[in-house]
């Protein structure tokens, strides 16, 4: 499996890029990113861009990849509806449209959210603007899947990115052994959703559905761990 990775330099796109190295069924890795990873591997090669979306280099050939995992996204925490929806929705997409037409057998993974809108039409705006994107992705043809994890914990060294997460993660740490006591499918951490990302590109995977919730994640990946 050839892998094309966006946000490998976040909390979720580093865990599921080290499942991906560790996994002898990923034979390369392209991450592409606005910063370098400082990660160096046999399996991995690095396009490093102040825009993401720009695929169009003749080194580059779309075609020649199995599966995206889509990991770059940003809090809508302090943010207008208009910025949010330019690195979401439109980041996405300019992403998505190019590799669908290039590859329509291509498996698209979206880590979305917990409580994203497919309606549109919540109260919410970054669950409004999530569903659109997971519906935009949805109608693209090649074969998409929605993550909508809901905790997620980081392990293995995967740090996040952004402070206030790793403190709110530091400070937390003690309880996410009584919350996997109290609701095991609540938390998912960053190597289960890794595997389970690899699992859902795997062909002949059982995938309950398009848009897979904490449960399935969880069951996914443990899937993965035991192939």
């Amino acid at each position: 499996m050839n892998v094309i990775l966006f946000g490998a330099t976040g909390m979720i796109g580093r865990g599921v890029l080290r499942e991906c190295l560790r996994d002898d069924s990923v034979t390369g890795v392209l991450a592409v990113g606005r910063s370098p990873l400082g990660v160096t591997h046999p399996k991995l090669r690095e396009r490093v861009r102040s825009d993401p979306s720009e695929l169009s280099a003749p080194d580059l050939d779309l075609a020649a990849y199995d599966a995206c995992f889509f990991c770059l996204g940003v809090s809508s925490v302090g943010m207008k509806e208009e910025e949010y929806r330019r690195v979401t929705y439109d980041l996405t997409l300019a992403v998505a449209r190019p590799l669908a037409a290039a590859n329509p057998r291509l498996t698209f993974v979206y880590v979305s959210g917990e409580g994203t809108d497919s309606t549109e039409r919540g109260r919410s705006m970054w669950a409004s603007v999530k569903g659109r994107t997971e519906n935009a992705l949805l109608e693209l043809p090649f074969q998409a899947y929605m993550f909508r994890p809901g905790i997620v914990q980081p392990v293995r060294g995967v740090p996040s990115k952004t402070r206030l997460y790793r403190t709110l993660y530091a400070v937390t740490a003690p309880l996410i052994p009584l919350l996997r006591r109290i609701a095991p499918d609540l938390v998912i951490t960053t190597e289960t959703l890794g595997r389970a990302m690899i699992a859902v590109a795997t062909p002949g995977t059982e995938v309950p559905g398009r848009i897979l919730r904490p449960r399935d994640i969880n069951l996914l990946g443990a899937g993965r761990d035991q192939a």
